[in-house]
Parts: structure tokens; C-alpha cells; sequence
């Protein structure tokens, strides 16, 4: 007999699993520095700060982010578009 929840158990682990990664990227810190430019910023892609000259850039910092969450939620709209990541990895 198949067992219709044995697909949520499997999903509510890719989720738990998941969310610790994006916990994992969070606490990974990345510090580039180029010419009179410092950027800081963490491996879920959110940064943190820039400065130029050692004066900080809050404005800029946040166009930036809000430029990269636009991207991701194109992707991901994209990729279900394509099916989902189910598809990509052969799953369908």
C-alpha cells in the first residue's frame, strides 16, 4: 500500500534542511575590500555595509538589497515557470 504522507515527511524535511543551510549563510561573513571600497556582507547574500573613504552608505547598501531580493524572487518565479527545481534535477 502507498503511503500519501510519506511525500510530506520527505518535504518537511527538505525544508527543515533548508532552513538550516539559510541559518548556516547567514553566519558566514565576507569583508571585500577594492581601492577607497569596503563591502561587508553575509553568504545569504544580504549585505551589511558599504563604505567609500570609510564613510558609510546606508542608502546605497539598501538599493542593493532590494535590488538582490528583486532577482531572487525573479529566479525563483523563473524556475517554477521551468517546473520547479524538481524538473531540473530530472525529478519529473
Amino acid at each position: 500500500m502507498i503511503n500519501p504522507l510519506k511525500g510530506l515527511g520527505e518535504l518537511n524535511e527538505l525544508r527543515k534542511q533548508a532552513q538550516q543551510l539559510q541559518n548556516t549563510l547567514k553566519e558566514i561573513s565576507i569583508i571585500e575590500e577594492k581601492g577607497r571600497a569596503k563591502v561587508e556582507l553575509t553568504a545569504d547574500m544580504k549585505i551589511h555595509s558599504v563604505k567609500i573613504n570609510d564613510e558609510e552608505y546606508s542608502d546605497l547598501r539598501d538599493a542593493l538589497n532590494d535590488a538582490i531580493e528583486k532577482a531572487q524572487k525573479k529566479a525563483a518565479q523563473k524556475m517554477q515557470e521551468m517546473g520547479g527545481l524538481g524538473n531540473l534535477l530530472g525529478g519529473r
